[in-house]
């Protein structure tokens, strides 16, 4: 797998300076107001990730790009968003100011993969939800393969994190789940054809159900 760069960003970095503002009042609300618990499938799976990563979560809620804060809080995250979102001047500037990455969801862009990929080969942690849109039924729907192609022309792994939002307002906890970064160039190589970028694809839906499976069976304990 290609080398990625290091992710030892600076503590204070202007282009992230909202972010982190809305990061800071995350933690100091919601840690108190969802009390998150990390759950995670194996001792690989509490390894740091280093260099750039691409995450890619289950869809329930609004709220899951907050929730992802909790999931990986030691790394700054892009989050992919719908381009439609951008339609609107002020909530426009409010994900550009989060260096949210616009896409289209009906025709994906080489425009759009660059601006993924030159994140990741730069060491930055992108996030996405590969079932394209917000399953409010809690179900996890078919995975695109699209994340598969960009983890490919950026070499970075895919680490699947499953959130398993609060079941009420209050006095629920939040439950995130953490599974192992796959390495997908040195699963399926540097050109796979379109029918193995769909395999992969599958094998991380898979991948997410089990961290759903090991999600309920906490909650049951």
């Amino acid at each position: 797998m290609k080398e990625q760069k290091s992710n030892k960003a600076p503590l204070f970095s202007f282009k992230y300076f909202f972010y982190d503002f809305i990061k800071l009042g995350v933690f100091l609300t919601g840690w108190l107001w969802f009390r998150p618990k990390f759950i995670y499938l194996s001792e690989a799976a509490k390894k740091k990730l280093r260099g750039g990563a691409l995450v890619l979560s289950n869809h329930t809620s609004y709220l899951d790009p907050l929730y992802l804060i909790y999931g990986l809080w030691y790394r700054r995250q892009r989050f992919v968003c719908m381009k439609e979102f951008y339609d609107s001047k002020l909530r426009g500037l409010i994900f550009r100011l989060v260096r949210c990455i616009p896409i289209d969801r009906q025709n994906t862009s080489f425009d759009s993969l660059r601006l993924i990929t030159d994140a990741l080969k730069g060491g930055e942690v992108v996030s996405i939800f590969p079932e394209g849109h917000i399953d409010w039924s809690g179900d996890i729907d078919a995975f695109k393969s699209g994340p598969v192609l960009m983890s490919v022309l950026s070499g970075a792994p895919i680490l699947p994190v499953y959130i398993e939002k609060p079941r009420r307002a209050f006095f629920s906890r939040l439950r995130i789940v953490v599974g192992e970064p796959l390495d997908v160039v040195g699963t399926c190589g540097r050109r796979p054809a379109p029918q193995k970028l769909s395999e992969i694809a599958a094998l991380l839906r898979e991948k997410e159900l089990e961290l759903k499976k090991l999600s309920e069976e906490e909650l049951r304990r």
